[in-house]
């Protein structure tokens, strides 16, 4: 690797990487080990983790622990529609999945209470679940509904749709919903369990769903990859 008048190691290796990634490594294509890179530009070790920790911060690479580094997909663009998680990666041409869920029955609390008209003791089935897309961890979901309203939902959700769910078992349609979204940073357990660095930055988004005759029926929070998830908004004049 030729050196560059006024650029600084990490910046060569960055700037090689990224060329040998643009000129053709596919989505989720492995790269070689630091070490590796390292023999083969002549740099140390430390240069090449410096550059690949930008490379990953900007969304370009992702790790995953004990694996290695791959070569990220395009970052995932939302509208802002009311669509299920699956429906969204579906529409993609990405695969849908779980890495892991947790469903059984809580009090409701007061942020789920206030969202669902119940008070903060009354029971609610959460359901917490890591999302993918292509078996890449995407989102960290928490949701909440009202015990009653889906008797032995605690036992499980069937497939990866939730509101599909929701739809053939209880009855229950999705309409509409009213949607917060907060710019955040992973704390240590959110990272891990997307697989990312801690303190990466992430979207919260706040979610409040309706049926038809306007009743809450689930309130969500769900955290974002920041390097892998994006919200598209289309806006006009008035």
């Amino acid at each position: 690797m030729a050196a560059i008048e006024g650029v600084t190691k990490h910046e060569r290796v960055r700037r090689h990487l990224e060329k040998v990634i643009d000129q053709g490594l596919a989505p989720h294509e492995k790269l070689p080990t630091e070490r590796e890179l390292a023999e083969s530009l002549e740099v140390n070790r430390q240069t090449v983790r410096r550059a690949l920790d930008e490379l990953e911060r900007d969304g370009l690479v992702y790790r995953l622990q004990g694996a290695g580094t791959f070569v990220s997909a395009s970052r995932i663009s939302k509208a802002f529609e009311l669509t299920s998680f699956s429906e969204d990666m579906l529409a993609r041409n990405m695969r849908p999945g779980s890495l892991s869920v947790d469903v059984g029955t809580a009090a409701a609390g007061q942020t789920a209470g206030y969202a669902l008209n119940l008070s903060p003791q009354s029971p609610v089935v959460r359901i917490r679940r890591v999302r993918t897309a292509d078996d890449i961890p995407i989102c960290l979901e928490v949701c909440s509904i009202a015990a009653d309203t889906v008797p032995g939902l605690e036992d499980g959700i069937v497939g990866d749709s939730l509101y599909d769910d929701l739809r053939t078992r209880f009855g229950i349609t999705a309409v509409r919903a009213d949607q917060e979204i907060h710019a955040v940073v992973l704390d240590e357990e959110q990272a891990a369990a997307l697989q990312t660095p801690p303190f990466s930055p992430a979207f919260l988004v706040k979610r409040t769903t309706y049926d038809a005759r306007s009743r809450p029926i689930e309130y969500a929070e769900s955290v974002y990859r920041g390097d892998r998830y994006s919200y598209l908004v289309s806006i006009a004049r008035p």
